[in-house]
């Protein structure tokens, strides 16, 4: 697995029962997963002869993140070595205007969005649709808010276009709440999808993920669900594939974003569902059938854990464990710092509102920001 962050810590661990040898490519000794794999490489993953070296002998190469080059991966496979999902699927993670031209190609419902050169094109750009605000994103690099601007007026447009890399403009969706379908297709086309979930942000970050969304309507779940996986077909996607939609208020369903990986918004299925987004993308890259995706509980909620100023780790088990046994805590081996993801929560139950209550007051606890 390419990158050493979280997600390869917890795809490791859901390794370990099938008796899977998993190699790492780290960018430092300290990262998450580097902490807890035995065959940990230290290297650049941008740099191709690194990634050579490091795929010598492996079955199969998978990441925990979209950023190696397109045209590394490519080089891999021409040395033979099986990459999933292969270049040709996860360009559509690295760059937003390929996925976007490519979803438009399949019909997908996504906002009203096109390339921009400069901030006087963002403003004809707004005043072909319903005028400002309009929402800015560099095509590649940027992940839980970052590379992202929402912008008010032509004067504000400036900033994005100082990286050097496309813009694209998006309209400004008029959105109840976000939606994410994750679903996982293996190499001979097995596919499972979860049920859809509601994805609750705060200044861009993940913070809350509860399974199944709520009051939404089957009709509408099973529309999410099934364009899910035609996207996964139709990309020739191997692996888990998290699709983040918005629904409008007027009852409608758009792609905002994909990623080719496993998802903050799949880590309820650590715990809530019978086979994890982790267990199934290392049955999937590795071509074995794929595990049941179906809900264990009738609710579960994750709450994402972030850095505060309350480090004592120790203290607040005591706590959280003693007021909900049934709690699942997930920590990342990270340093604490204010804002960063250092880990999650799983709760789950038949009573959402108390599922709720509790997994918010353990990662509340946990970062500080209550202490009693």
């Amino acid at each position: 697995m390419v990158g050493g962050g979280q997600l390869a810590r917890m795809t490791h661990e859901a390794g370990i029962p099938l008796g899977i040898r998993f190699k790492l490519l780290s960018d430092t000794p300290q990262d998450s997963a580097a902490q807890v794999v035995s065959d940990v490489v230290i290297g650049d993953y941008r740099d191709l002869a690194t990634l050579r070296e490091f795929a010598r002998g492996c079955d199969v190469i998978t990441f925990d993140h979209e950023h190696v080059p397109t045209e590394h991966l490519r080089a891999l496979e021409a040395d033979g070595i099986p990459v999933r999902p292969g270049p040709d699927a996860l360009v559509h993670a690295q760059d937003k205007g390929v996925m976007r031209a490519k979803l438009d190609a399949l019909g997908a419902p996504c906002p009203r969005h096109r390339i921009v050169k400069d901030p006087q094109d963002v403003a004809a750009f707004a005043e072909e649709g319903d005028g400002f605000p309009v929402i800015l994103k560099t095509v590649r690099g940027g992940y839980d808010g970052k590379g992202v601007w929402f912008v008010r007026s032509a004067a504000d447009a400036a900033e994005p276009f100082k990286a050097g890399v496309p813009v694209l403009a998006e309209e400004k969706v008029d959105f109840v709440r976000e939606l994410a379908a994750n679903v996982v297709r293996s190499p001979h086309g097995q596919a499972v999808a979860y049920p859809v979930v509601e994805s609750q942000q705060v200044d861009g970050v993940c913070d809350t993920v509860i399974a199944p969304a709520p009051d939404l309507s089957e009709e509408l779940a099973g529309r999410a669900q099934e364009l899910a996986l035609r996207i996964a077909d139709e990309l020739g996607v191997v692996g888990h594939l998290a699709v983040e939609l918005f629904e409008t208020v007027d009852g409608r369903i758009l792609v905002n974003e994909l990623a080719m990986r496993p998802h903050n918004s799949g880590h309820w299925t650590q715990d809530g569902a019978v086979t994890s987004q982790f267990a199934n993308h290392v049955r999937a890259v590795l071509d074995l059938p794929l595990g049941d995706p179906r809900p264990r509980a009738k609710w579960t909620v994750m709450a994402n854990v972030l850095g505060g100023d309350y480090p004592d780790m120790y203290q607040a088990y005591l706590h959280c464990m003693a007021r909900d046994p049934q709690l699942k805590i997930h920590m990342y081996g990270k340093d604490v710092k204010p804002g960063r993801k250092v880990g999650h929560v799983n709760t789950y139950g038949d009573d959402l509102a108390d599922v709720l209550d509790r997994a918010r007051h353990a990662a509340a606890y946990l970062r500080g920001t209550i202490t009693e």
